[in-house]
């Protein structure tokens, strides 16, 4: 089993009555009353030393992603946050779970950015292409919904043809034609870097990802209990298509909190957990569910976004902290506990990439890295094991990490 230390930037300062004083923390709330850049030049830098002492302290890859508009994540680049990193580590591998392709006019500007930081990094990047939130994508982009599904995939094919084809040729859809398409620099990795596709639920995600060698990522924030029906209609889809039924296909999104016993892990994440649901996860329901964003297939199949049902859920109430756990939206106690807990999930989801969100809400710079290295020292290598059996095949090969780096100007190589 792999392990990924995923942020989603949230802003900490959000006040105390966010919920009753604002609608949504998302697309419409006003950054002039509750954005202030001196503290966010802080947070910034506090999460970019987080990512990296992730590194550090031994996990497999670092996540960042994209989203718009919203106090809930404060990357609308994540390509910025990637090519931070790329100079900053040497070793785990750059998982950017976005870019929202058809925000992207032409997309060969998402083939040329991502291949910047292949190359930058020396082979570790790991490509992820969400269809994007509908408030992202509808509401703050002003995409429209009906067409966003055709566009994308179109988008995901021309970035992919551009890596894997490294000769100029022209492409002609329905959404974006180019006479030329020859993007400088091509990546390090060949043919391609290893492409993982995160979804809230959308079942032709799954058969497109099988048919494509994609990795299919379920990012959901109310735990592995209740995405075991999400992930087990992939799994179904897998064994109808007749595809290798490898772990390493799906990676999946858990909160998590360790610590020495129970009542320490209420002292130290229950306060960041409530300030993510109560706060970073107020959404209007208005925003969620624009006409055309789900497929019919989807709507069929009675999957829900887990947007939407995150929302539905946490709308006109304040989750507890026993709400938390005993949901599963954050798996925290003892390293007995946690190591018990996930165990558990892997024999239901059979999920050989675990991305962890190790910091959530407002929790501090210090609590961050106490939980990551816990985790690290204390639970990771008693999972280790997991799926040993199978080859990943969704994961870079070969970089160029041992290469000797040029020493900065004025500083003598040693």
């Amino acid at each position: 089993m792999k392990f990924h230390w995923f942020h989603l930037m949230p802003y900490p300062y959000l006040p105390a009555d966010f919920k009753e004083r604002y609608p949504s923390v998302w697309v419409d709330p006003p950054a002039a009353e509750l954005y202030d850049p001196v503290k966010g030049h802080q947070v910034y830098n506090d999460y970019l030393d987080q990512l990296e002492f992730a590194e550090q302290a031994g996990y497999d890859g670092i996540c960042v992603n994209e989203h718009h508009q919203n106090g809930y994540g404060l990357m609308p680049s994540p390509n910025l946050m990637a090519a931070a990193l790329a100079r900053r580590t040497s070793r785990a591998k750059l998982i950017v779970l976005g870019n929202s392709v058809a925000l992207y006019d032409p997309p060969t500007r998402v083939a040329e950015e991502m291949a910047m930081i292949d190359v930058i990094s020396g082979g570790r990047l790991v490509a992820g292409f969400p269809v994007g939130t509908p408030m992202d994508t509808a509401y703050c982009y002003g995409a429209n919904p009906a067409t966003l599904r055709e566009k994308y995939r179109e988008g995901v094919e021309l970035i992919v043809r551009a890596w894997k084809e490294r000769r100029p040729f022209t492409f002609n859809g329905k959404y974006t034609q180019l006479r030329y398409v020859n993007p400088w620099p091509t990546p390090i990795q060949t043919p391609r870097p290893p492409v993982w596709i995160p979804g809230g639920g959308s079942v032709e995600q799954w058969e497109w990802c099988i048919n494509n060698d994609f990795v299919y990522a379920y990012l959901t924030y109310f735990g592995y209990m209740a995405g075991t029906a999400v992930i087990d209609g992939f799994w179904e889809t897998v064994e109808r298509l007749g595809a290798e039924p490898n772990p390493y296909r799906v990676a999946f999104l858990q909160f998590v909190g360790v610590a020495e016993n129970d009542a320490e892990a209420e002292k130290l994440y229950a306060e960041p957990a409530q300030y993510f649901y109560n706060r970073c996860f107020h959404l209007h329901p208005g925003f969620v569910g624009p006409p055309g964003y789900a497929s019919v297939a989807t709507i069929r199949k009675g999957v829900r976004s887990q947007v939407r049902d995150s929302a539905a859920q946490v709308q006109g109430k304040l989750l507890s902290w026993k709400e938390i756990l005993d949901r599963g939206c954050v798996v925290a106690g003892s390293p007995a506990t946690v190591v018990d807990r996930l165990n558990d999930m892997a024999d239901r989801m059979k999920v050989g990439h675990l991305m962890l969100l190790m910091h959530y809400g407002n929790m501090s710079h210090e609590t961050t890295l106490y939980n990551t290295t816990r985790f690290a020292r204390d639970v990771m290598p008693k999972l280790r094991h997991r799926f040993n059996e199978w080859e990943d095949k969704w994961w870079p090969k070969q970089t160029l990490a041992d290469i000797r780096r040029p020493a900065p100007i004025g500083i003598a190589a040693e």
